[in-house]
């Protein structure tokens, strides 16, 4: 029984370690995106960068991920966190609602590349029989794509909310008000199990659709 809780919370940490390197790079593409823009906010603070050191948030990085790992046994089929929101300076964009979206997007879409590529490094690792580097990027392409679709939920600070934002015209200093509080409803509304269930049959589909393009055994 030890040994069984010690194994789940290894392969809980390890799944940590990797939504940690996710997120650092979802965050990088959305300020990369945006420096390509014309905003350097976020250059400025240092966002523009892969160290995750830049963009951990005490709470959706840390605290929520972590309590998930010592609470919950099934931590390696479903961990969900966030990081810090990269700050844009729409008066610095040439078009405020096309390159908000471009830059919003730009993380899900770097979380998508993210699972390519370890999709990839699966088929890679079983050529190469190294089937435990196979089961890893497998499990990361699973996150991956678990936190591209969580993302475009739309509550505030999620990219979807942003998306939203702009497509129904709510003010900047009003979307930022209610992301104050956003992380609350996000907790509130993954307790919901069809919420939960429709994250994993989007992440399942996806995975599916990615291991039929590269040959994997589709199971």
């Amino acid at each position: 029984m030890v040994a069984n809780s010690g194994e789940v919370i290894v392969e809980g940490l390890i799944t940590y370690i990797g939504l940690v390197i996710l997120l650092t790079f979802h965050e990088f593409g959305h300020a990369w995106v945006a420096l390509k823009c014309g905003d350097d906010t976020a250059k400025e603070q240092g966002r523009v960068s892969l160290n995750p050191l830049a963009h951990i948030d005490p709470i959706g990085t840390v605290l929520m991920p972590l309590l998930m790992i010592f609470m919950s046994p099934n931590i390696s089929r479903f961990m969900i966190g966030w990081a810090k929101p990269v700050p844009v300076d729409l008066n610095n964009l040439g078009s405020r609602n096309r390159d908000d979206i471009l830059i919003t997007l730009a993380g899900p879409t770097m979380n998508l590349l993210l699972a390519v590529l370890l999709v990839a490094l699966v088929r890679v690792g079983l050529l190469v029989h190294l089937e435990p580097m196979a089961e890893v990027c497998l499990r990361f392409a699973s996150l991956s794509l678990l936190l591209c679709f969580f993302n475009l939920i739309p509550i505030p600070p999620l990219d979807g909310s942003r998306v939203m934002r702009v497509l129904i015209g709510m003010s900047y200093e009003t979307y930022w008000h209610l992301s104050r509080f956003g992380f609350i409803a996000i907790i509130l509304v993954l307790q919901i199990p069809l919420v939960r269930d429709l994250l994993a049959t989007a992440v399942g589909h996806a995975l599916l659709l990615l291991a039929s393009v590269f040959g994997l055994p589709v199971q």
